[in-house]
């Protein structure tokens, strides 16, 4: 009974693995239906689009590593290393724009700061001029500096936590040694937070490459909006796999490279015995303090506080408050809470059983399996859309009779399965933090006294990983309802989220409609920061 059982497990793990990396090894399964037609395909795109996909990505993704860079690294260093007015205040405050979508940043600049928008015509009525003031924001510097303020929180974070374990304790032994601030904070505090710094970076690009909302409203040439564009628009499947597997390549080099930085912040982050706590971060005062003030303030004024004041007046700009669909609305809501509701159920309960699994019998194949679960919030949301449709054409053009198709595009189950992908290492990574709290001990007791397997799951782990099991919900709705990309895709047909619909009506130039969705994505946002701004309080 015991081996079925095991046997049984192993059966599910293997499936869930399956499942969760099929997209994924569809998509490279593709190159090996390599024919003349594909090589062809593929040389035109060599002629054509790829090279302005390649050198937009390339030149998008150099502008966010030095924005996410300096931004996240400055006021990380800052808020660390010294003691200023409000710097508890800031501590949170920096993490706010986590809870803005970057295409809704890039919905409220460029409302407000595009020709007709109210900053250019104040100033061209106040001076009498004609024409643009200063140039479009729609481009690759603009949508730069989009991703910079909505992603600089993930270098922030990392770098902070690295420098807050161990920066002012050997700040002030070099300072006994005779070094002066500058070479303190250039030799000792930076390079602690170096691995931080590029373990944040990787998450940054990985993002901007995801992306699809700011480059198709910027209408920059990405690999992402490549791929929409040969899939829904030059319907060339062959192009638009051809393109989601060289963006993978790309992708899981970015990993390789995150992950190996965050290896080596169990180097650089060990904590020190708190008896070294009398080093304190410097204190500043006057226009030292102030200014160290205004560099802090800076990411949180452009990054989240302007954005949502631009959408608030978007919003309440003559009658458009009266005119909004509101009832609409309402079932945007709905659509995007139950699809975000179903996929944390389902997400959580396969990140426990992973969990747990590895917990009670840790072995090669459970190892193997959250391995692989782990990689799918890499995967951008087209590679997953790519990988998901592909096979649907090849099985429906050899039994036209399986309806594969309806039920993977016609019904949310295409659109779950997608959500699943991306967000299932979400649940597991909230899930495992909860387990490393649970003393190893506590299962010896249970195990002593009779109780083990699942039992020992239900009885010992369960009430002990409840916070955990809430916050890895809250983090896979807030995730969901914020996706784009694959939502825009495989959405049946009236199943608008609110994701969905601030993207369209932007897209149409009706920004003041578009405000409602978008500050609803933001208020929703503001949950898990809340959520992580109180966990790093507690630490």
């Amino acid at each position: 009974m015991v081996f079925s059982s095991r046997l049984f497990l192993r059966c599910v793990l293997v499936l869930l693995a399956l499942l969760l990396t099929l997209p994924v090894l569809t998509v490279l399964f593709s190159w090996a239906q390599w024919n003349d037609a594909s090589a062809s395909i593929l040389a035109e795109m060599g002629r054509t689009v790829l090279p302005d996909y390649v050198g937009t990505s390339l030149l998008l993704c150099v502008l966010v590593s030095v924005g996410v860079i300096s931004m996240g690294t400055v006021s990380a260093a800052a808020v660390t290393l010294f003691d200023f007015p409000m710097r508890r205040s800031l501590e949170w405050a920096l993490l706010l724009p986590l809870a803005m979508p970057a295409y809704v940043v890039a919905y409220a600049y460029t409302d407000y700061l595009q020709f007709s928008g109210p900053l250019q015509t104040a100033i061209r009525a106040a001076f009498g001029l004609e024409g643009r003031v200063f140039p479009e924001v729609r481009n690759v510097w603009g949508a730069a500096c989009v991703f910079t303020l909505a992603l600089y929180p993930y270098v922030y974070l990392l770098a902070r936590t690295a420098l807050s374990e161990r920066a002012n304790h050997l700040m002030e032994a070099a300072r006994l040694l005779g070094a002066p601030l500058s070479r303190r904070i250039l030799r000792v505090a930076l390079p602690l937070a170096r691995p931080a710094i590029a373990a944040g970076t990787a998450l940054a690009l990985m993002e901007t490459l995801a992306d699809f909302g700011v480059s198709s409203y910027f209408g920059i040439q990405t690999f992402t909006a490549g791929i929409y564009k040969a899939w829904l628009v030059m319907d060339n499947r062959i192009a638009a796999a051809q393109l989601a597997t060289l963006l993978l390549v790309v992708v899981v080099v970015l990993l390789a490279a995150e992950q190996r930085a965050q290896s080596r912040l169990r180097f650089s982050s060990a904590r020190v015995d708190r008896h070294g706590s009398e080093s304190q971060p410097l204190k500043l005062h006057g226009a030292s303090a102030a200014g160290v003030w205004a560099l802090c303030m800076l990411p949180v004024l452009f990054g989240f506080v302007l954005p949502v004041l631009f959408m608030f007046r978007a919003l309440l700009q003559g009658d458009a408050v009266m005119d909004l669909p509101w009832s609409r609305f309402v079932q945007w809501s709905l659509t995007s809470l139950s699809l975000g509701g179903l996929t944390a159920l389902l997400a959580v309960g396969a990140a426990l059983l992973l969990a747990a699994q590895a917990r009670l019998n840790p072995n090669w194949l459970t190892r193997q399996a959250m391995g692989v679960v782990s990689l799918g919030y890499a995967v951008p949301g087209a590679v997953i859309v790519v990988g998901l449709l592909l096979p649907v054409g090849w099985v429906q053009a050899t039994w036209p009779q399986s309806g594969v198709g309806f039920w993977l595009t016609a019904t949310v189950l295409g659109l779950v399965w997608a959500y699943l992908v991306r967000f299932v290492s979400v649940a597991l990574q909230s899930v495992q933090s909860g387990y490393a709290r649970v003393p190893a001990s506590l299962d010896d007791s249970a195990r002593m006294l009779g109780t083990s397997g699942f039992s020992l799951v239900r009885r010992v782990h369960w009430p002990l990983l409840k916070k955990p099991l809430a916050a890895a919900t809250l983090l896979v709705l807030v995730d969901v309802m914020k996706e784009l990309p694959a939502t825009l895709v495989l959405r049946p047909f009236n199943t608008d989220t609110l994701a969905v619909m601030a993207y369209q009506l932007a897209r149409d130039e009706r920004l003041g409609e578009a405000a409602l969705p978008s500050l609803a994505l933001v208020l929703v946002g503001l949950l898990p920061v809340i959520l992580l701004s109180r966990t790093l309080r507690r630490h």
